[in-house]
């Protein structure tokens, strides 16, 4: 039986509490979450670094996309990620660049505003709905499919089915859908890697270890 409060307590037992997402301000949690896409982490900080005198909307708005897109070159896909964040900047001003006002939106027309956005898929806009603009909803990034995987669930192949069905299984709460992706994340850096370290882990004695 597949047990979705059974993963997040052990996680959360064995990690603690995370406080992510790792951003000093809401409008640089919006960027990174568009620098991150098909990279890593590291990266996108390093692109975050030389964004440090525009990471204000207005002023990131009106600076020339061949401008933004040299300084967030460690990001990769630099010029693509730079036409993403002029896409967002400009849904954003609709809203006076004010993530309280967007987040008065009812969830489903909020996201959807979002998934409309040249650049802007599905795990981006729920990582910006979580993290940002306060919408208990379950991100599923490659590795909470990973995680889930091996321990033996057999997820639904498309995102949202994957999506609705932990969901479904999770209190609709905001503070415990943040946690959960945080500690998947860090338990898939950790200790469910490509190539994992079983011997460590908290959900060993739950898991298949499906690792092909």
């Amino acid at each position: 039986m597949q047990n979705y409060d059974f993963i997040y307590n052990k996680l959360y037992d064995y990690f603690g509490p995370q406080g992510w997402w790792p951003a000093d301000t809401a409008f640089e949690m919006l960027i990174g979450a568009i620098l991150v896409q098909n990279t890593n982490w590291r990266n996108a900080e390093k692109a975050i670094s030389r964004l440090k005198d525009c990471l204000e909307p207005e002023i990131m708005d009106n600076l020339p996309e061949k401008d933004l897109a040299e300084l967030i070159k460690p990001s990769g896909f630099f010029n693509i990620k730079a036409g993403r964040i002029k896409a967002f900047l400009e849904w954003f001003r609709k809203y006076d660049y004010d993530t309280e006002r967007a987040a008065k939106l009812e969830g489903s027309r909020l996201r959807q505003e979002l998934l409309n956005i040249k650049g802007i898929g599905r795990e981006t806009a729920d990582v910006m709905l979580l993290y940002v603009f306060d919408k208990p909803i379950f991100v599923t990034d490659a590795y909470a499919r990973r995680i889930f995987y091996r321990l033996g669930y057999d997820m639904p192949e498309s995102y949202e089915s994957f999506r609705n069905l932990v969901e479904e299984h999770m209190p609709n709460e905001l503070n415990v859908f943040q946690e959960y992706h945080a500690l998947l994340v860090e338990h898939a850096k950790q200790i469910c890697k490509k190539r994992p370290s079983c011997e460590i882990c908290p959900l060993n004695a739950a898991c298949e270890q499906r690792l092909s």
